[in-house]
């Protein structure tokens, strides 16, 4: 367990959800950049 900004518990699951969310937030990101550049529609 670890310890979030404000000190309240944190688990491993709730930290690794929270990191897949951010992840998969900036890769769609960068498929819309991707697509403006090139054109090209994801498959």
């Amino acid at each position: 367990m670890g310890r979030g900004s404000q000190g309240e518990a944190i688990s491993l699951r709730e930290l690794l959800v929270h990191m897949i969310e951010e992840y998969a937030c900036h890769n769609g990101h960068a498929d819309l950049f991707r697509e403006r550049i090139d054109g090209r529609i994801g498959q």
